[in-house]
Parts: structure tokens; sequence; C-alpha cells
């Protein structure tokens, strides 16, 4: 079997109506497999305003905002009769599901109904999203609907070891496969820096700039965030706070670190700019499955300070490119921190490692690992 003979239905919770990192990766993905010769139809809820143009045929699935104040994501309401159409006109041999709500769960049904193969691919740790709205309590009932999710798919694709070791452990028995990410390294590198930018900031030349990037939402880690630079300040440690990106906590963090710069949203050249602008990136995020923040920072030769789960383990090396924390230790994020900015030769020298070890992140490798991961998957059924 052929790429050629593929024809694939993408199922996302949100393609492209705001932007995120597992609708880049998506993206991409799409435009590899368009170039390659795929058939791709991609299903998603849409917006008005969407936050870029989508890659590849795009079907508008009916959705409602998100309650709770989150109502710039929307949830699919599932495949109504017009979708389970236009799948049928479209003919899938596979079906692809990139998160476990409730389009993903009725695109895994049809998939069974039809006898189409289908992929999962993780993304998000969904389930530790409870514990940053008051509802710790029901991440063990997210981890169980999770395993029943995935494992009503034929195969399974993760980012990283330390993701697919978690979902084993939570008693998920199909294939997993490796999914990784990339860099655009014409985008991401030290060349960017540009210290005019910094300086129209307010950042002085020799001042050090810890950064945040990501959108500003509760589950990346923000309380902890705050709560070091609070702990630095009372240190008397020297610093600047620069924040890229925008989001519905903004006005929340930016009382809480109420000297940092914040930078706005940031796209294209300029983000590259802004990430190599920075002298140290925090990372205290522990729902990633990657990071691709993270290892944008790496490709800049910024060093990176992160939280020790998953995605970071697997992309700094602790002591060599960055320095890694148990998730909730303040005080040991803070001496980590100290350390880093008072040594500028050590910065230097994590940089220059986390630069060297992002090299062999590509896009074109990531991607071909999925479309290999079809045709196997194509084939064992065949068998």
């Amino acid at each position: 079997m052929q790429p050629s003979d593929l024809r694939v239905a993408l199922f996302s919770g949100n393609y492209n109506y705001v932007r995120d990192g597992a609708n880049h990766a998506l993206n991409l993905l799409a435009g590899h497999l368009l170039e390659k010769g795929v058939a791709l139809r991609v299903y998603s809820p849409t917006a008005a305003k969407p936050a870029f143009p989508p890659t590849g045929d795009l079907v508008s699935v009916p959705s409602i905002g998100l309650p709770g104040g989150r109502g710039e994501y929307r949830l699919g309401l599932g495949l109504p009769a017009s979708i389970r159409r236009d799948l049928a006109a479209f003919r899938p041999n596979i079906v692809h599901v990139s998160a476990p709500d409730f389009l993903g769960h009725r695109a895994v049904r049809w998939s069974q109904r039809q006898d189409v193969a289908c992929l999962a691919s993780l993304h998000t740790r969904f389930e530790t999203y409870a514990r940053y709205y008051g509802m710790g309590f029901l991440e063990p009932v997210f981890t169980t609907m999770s395993r029943r999710f995935y494992n009503r798919a034929d195969q399974v694709m993760v980012p990283t070891p330390s993701i697919e070791a978690l979902i084993r452990s939570w008693g998920v028995t199909k294939p997993i496969g490796l999914w990784g990410r990339g860099v655009d390294h014409d985008r991401f590198n030290p060349q960017a820096r540009s210290l005019e930018w910094r300086r129209s900031l307010g950042i002085a030349d020799d001042e050090v700039a810890v950064g945040f990037l990501g959108r500003l939402v509760l589950e990346k880690g923000l309380d902890i965030f705050a709560e070091v630079v609070g702990l630095l300040r009372a240190r008397g440690v020297p610093h600047k706070v620069l924040v890229i990106g925008e989001g519905p906590a903004r006005q929340w963090f930016a009382q809480r670190v109420p000297d940092a710069a914040f930078a706005g949203f940031q796209r294209g050249d300029a983000l590259g700019r802004a990430v190599a602008s920075m002298d140290v990136l925090f990372n205290p995020s522990v729902t990633e499955t990657w990071g691709q923040v993270t290892s944008e920072a790496m490709a800049s030769a910024i060093p990176v300070v992160a939280a020790r789960a998953t995605g970071a383990v697997d992309l700094v090396d602790d002591g060599r490119t960055g320095v890694l924390v148990p998730p909730r230790d303040v005080t040991a994020y803070a001496d980590a921190f100290q350390r880093i900015i008072d040594d500028p030769e050590l910065r230097r020298a994590m940089g220059a490692a986390g630069e060297a070890k992002a090299q062999r992140y590509r896009w074109d490798t990531a991607n071909q690992a999925v479309l290999d991961a079809y045709l196997e998957m194509l084939e064992r059924r065949g068998r």
C-alpha cells in the first residue's frame, strides 16, 4: 500500500479557531500528508474568526462554547446526519482522532461500526486540568475515561516515552508509537535575539529575563510561576519577567507579577525573536505531553527550568540543558533560578547544549512516523 491509497478523516476539537501547540502539530501533519499524496478531510468545530487558515479541507462540526469562562474553546456535538453523509461520501480508510472529547468518542464509534481503522493521538494531559479548577477529585474519573477511549483505537500515537509509560500505567494495552515534534530552526535560533526589542519592553541589556511563553491559562502553572517570582524578589535576586502570550488568566497573572513585561501574543518571526530574547525559560506546567515551548527555547539556545513531569523529562537534560524541579517545589525552583541568574557562564553552557540537542527535532521526521503508522496499521488489519 502507498500513501496515495490512504483516505484519512482527521477529527480535532480545535483545528484552527484558537492557536495552540496541538493544532499547530495537526496542521503540520496535514501538510505532510497532503504533500505525500494522502487524501485528507478534517472535521472540527469552527469559529467566525479563526486564529489561522486551516491546512486541508475543513468540515465544520456543530458545536457550543465551553462553559466555565472558557468559551473561546468549543465542544463538538458529535456526528449529526450531515456529517455522517459527508464521511460516507469521503470513504475514509483511516479515522484519526486527536482528543478524548465528545466528538472524538463519536468518531471512534463511527469507525468501529464502519469497520474503518482508527488511530488516536494524545496531545494534552486533559486529566490534569481538573486540579486547576477546584475539581481535583475528578482526575481519576478522567483517567478512567481516557483509558477506555485509547483502548478502543487500533493504534495510539504519543509524543514522548514518558507519555507512553503514563498511559501504560493507566491500563492502555493497544500498540503505541511515538509521534515526536519538530522545530522551525529558521525561526527559532540564537541569531533571532534582539536587544533593541528587549529595550522597547523596559528590559536592560544586563538584566536576566525570565520568560514565560504560552497561553495565559491556569493549567500552565501560572500560580507556581508567580510564587517563584515572588520568592526571587524577596531574596533580592535580580531579574526581569518577560511574558509572551495572551489568555483568559492575563489579568489574574498580571496582578501577581506586577513588574513583568507583557509582550502579548507573538507569531511568526516575531515569536522567534521573542523566545531568543529571553535568558531562561520557566515552564512549570505538568500538563505537557511534549512541551513545544521548551523545544523552541532550546533551539534558541535558552536554558529551561521546568517541572519534572511528562514532556519536560524527555527534552531537558537536568543540569546540562536546564534544570528539572519537583512540580510544586517553589523553593527548589527559586534555588535553580538563583544559580542560573548568578552564573552567566552556566547560562551560556546550558543554552549551547540545548541548541545542540534540539537539532534532532525535525517536523518531516516526526510527521513521517504518523504516516508510517497509518500504513502499518492497515497492514496489520489486512493480516
